[in-house]
Formats: C-alpha cells, structure tokens, sequence
C-alpha cells in the first residue's frame, strides 16, 4: 500500500477506472435546482441534467465544507498520514480555497494541494500524471517535486454548441459573450495561465472549428517528445468520433489517448454538445 491517499473535486472528470484502481476520494460538486439539490455524478448524472434544460437552467456550488473536513477525516482513519489534494481551477471555481482552507486545520497530515488551473479531464490529467509516477514507483515528495511541470504542461481546449450556458453561469472569463452571436462564429476556449477561460481561435462555424480544435491540439503538442492526449464530450458522438480520428492522425508524438465524458457539474456551464481535448507532456 502506498502512502499517501489522492483526494479529487468531481469537476476533474477522472476517469472511473483509475478512480476505482488508486482508490481515489470524491469531493462531489453540488447542483441546485429548484426542487432540490444534487450531488455531482452521485445522485444526479449528465443525461438528467441535459433533460432538464428546458425547464430548467440549475445553479452549481463547491463541496460543503463538512463533506470536505469529513473526507480529510476518513483519510486520517484510513491511516494515510500524506496527501494530494487535485482540483479544478480556481479561477473558476472556490474549491480550490475551501478545501485548503478546511485541510490546514486538520493536524497529522502532510497535503499538497495542486491548482490545476485547469477545467474538466483537463484538471484531471493531473490525476492521471500522478498514477503513471506512482506505478513507475515514485514517493510522495518525488511526484511533488514534479507538480508545476505537469500543471505547466498541460492544455485543455474545447468547443462549445452555444456560450449562452457560459453566460448564465457567469463562467464566461475573457471569451467575448457576443461572438457566439456574429454570423456562427465559434471560438476554441481554454484556460490561461490564471486558470480563466479565453479565446484560442475563432472559426466560422461548428465544421471549421472542430477541424481548429485538433489543430491547436497539434500545435501544443508539437512543444514535446512525447503527449498524452484525451478526449472529453457530451453528445455529439459523430463530431467526437470525427475529432479523435483526426488526432491520431496530426498528433504524431502521441504516446496514450484516453476518453471521458463531460461531468454533470460542468455541463451545467457548458451544455450538450461540447467537444474537448487535454494535451499533456508525457512524465518521465
């Protein structure tokens, strides 16, 4: 057994599997509609959450901080003295500052806390980085030591069917709230150094711009010897297909490829339709 446990915010999008494998601890994120909360992927899944747009667009919030502080303590019970704590951006998100602050206060256990600055398996990647150190044997403080190159070196872009789910939320950072609107113009979004949504590209249309989205995949990924490369949709099966065949095709320095879908939470700010790709410098 290692020792030290992994604790993730739902909103990483790790996959299932390798949750269940390193025996990860979920930190769900809440969504509220007005008949009653939700807990991210535990009591609400994405298909309900897309059947309720209609009516419905819901609201998104942090982990309480007593499920925090209650998972902190099942990992001390648990006998894990060490931790990595893996959120998504806090730039987006107040996860980040809740759970740093409710875990400095629990004593016998040493936490690194890691700011993706990332969105969905975009932040998860970082996950996935942590489990590749720890099946090549890696201690706690040598996949510490290696946090800020694999936060640096990882990229998500993504494109969405419409900004008006961005808008609502209010998670629409730098991406312009109109150009969505002139004349189909859909733009590649990903995070900044800040963990801020922005503009990557504009493109004319839905075709253009999923052809863009690989492209600027490519781009990234051309920085490295070797990437790993996911894929993240909800919906949009045929476009998703279409996607992946593509970067297998450019991304010639492709090492791993893996896919995921779209959490509930994060639907909420997104919604169906959205398209995603995570490049990462593949660890050593």
């Amino acid at each position: 057994m290692r020792d030290f446990a992994i604790i993730i915010d739902s909103g990483t999008d790790v996959p299932k599997e390798l949750i269940e494998k390193y025996n990860m601890y979920v930190l769900p994120l809440q969504i509220s509609f007005s008949d009653g909360d939700f807990l991210d992927g535990v009591t609400i899944t994405d298909e309900e959450v897309c059947a309720r747009f209609e009516k419905e667009i819901p609201k998104t919030s942090l982990p309480s901080l007593e499920t925090i502080e209650e998972v902190f303590n099942k990992v001390k019970n648990d006998g894990y003295k060490k931790a990595f704590v893996v959120t998504i951006s806090s730039g987006l998100s107040g996860t980040f500052n809740a759970v740093k602050m409710v875990g400095e206060d629990i004593d016998g256990i040493d936490v690194c806390y890691v700011d993706t600055k990332n969105i969905g398996i975009g932040a998860g990647f970082s996950v996935v980085a942590i489990t590749k150190l720890i099946d090549k044997g890696r201690s706690f403080e040598e996949i510490r030591a290696n946090i800020t190159d694999i936060t640096e070196n990882t990229k998500v872009y993504f494109c969405l069917d419409t900004l008006e789910y961005l808008k609502k939320g209010g998670r629409i950072g730098l991406v312009a709230g109109t150009i969505g609107q002139l004349a189909g113009i859909k733009p590649i979004i990903s995070c900044n150094e800040d963990g801020i949504y922005y503009t990557v590209a504009k493109c004319r249309g839905r075709k253009n711009a999923l052809k863009k989205l690989a492209d600027v995949g490519k781009e990234f990924a051309d920085n490295f010897d070797k990437v790993d490369l996911a894929v993240a949709n909800m919906g949009a099966i045929e476009e998703t297909e279409g996607v992946k065949n593509r970067l297998k095709e450019i991304v010639t320095n492709k090492k791993e490829m893996y896919f995921s879908r779209v959490s509930p939470a994060l639907l909420v700010h997104t919604g169906p339709g959205i398209i995603g790709i995570v490049v990462q410098k593949s660890v050593d």
